[in-house]
């Protein structure tokens, strides 16, 4: 099943300065969304394999979107999550069908690699419900300069019948970062987490 988009958006967030402090080269952040009807909406349904395949076809979709709204080269994405939001005519499963079986794989192909984890959130809500979408950094789960977010909402989404599906990416961590941890240039090839 292909996913029957009403509308996408695309948000790009560019930090130029923090606490006084002129941040250089700025930090960016985008956030695609689509906005889907839900097929399965009003009722329960076993089977979630159409919404399965729906997450693998945005995963691509917007991967792609946030990379050339930065103006970047897929390798140099540092960090990306995802998020949804369910329409209240359907469920929590909707949202983690979408997420998380088959939404990864085309995702770390958009960004180049990814070999660590994809953050996540779902909630239920209605049109100009907030979510916001948990980053983290592709290649390594521990580089704590990569501990973000990014809020998204539409005004006119998610509608009772609608999924609203978001993936963000960025080009660097955030501004400052001095809480410690593992830096990017100390990330090994290997399992995702270091």
């Amino acid at each position: 099943m292909k996913a029957d988009i009403r509308k996408t958006a695309v948000i790009v967030e560019e930090t130029r300065k923090d606490i006084g402090r002129a941040v250089d080269p700025p930090t960016r952040k985008a956030a695609a969304i689509a906005v889907i009807e839900n097929p399965f909406a009003g009722r329960y349904v076993e089977d979630l394999s159409d919404l399965m395949e729906i997450g693998a076809e945005l995963g691509g979709l917007l991967g792609e979107m946030c990379v050339k709204a930065l103006g970047i080269t897929p390798e140099q994405a540092e960090s990306y999550g995802k998020a949804a939001i369910v329409g209240e005519n359907g469920e929590w499963e909707h949202a983690a069908a979408i997420l998380h079986p088959k939404l990864g794989a085309p995702l770390r192909k958009a960004v180049e690699k990814g070999a660590a984890l994809v953050p996540s959130v779902k909630k239920l809500g209605g049109p100009g419900t907030p979510i916001d979408v948990p980053l983290g950094h592709k290649d390594a789960a521990f580089v704590r300069s990569h501990f973000d977010g990014m809020e998204v909402r539409l005004p006119d989404a998610p509608r009772a019948n609608e999924i609203l599906v978001a993936v963000a990416v960025t080009d660097s961590g955030r501004p400052f970062p001095r809480v410690g941890g593992l830096k990017k240039d100390e990330i090994k090839d290997g399992d995702g987490l270091r």
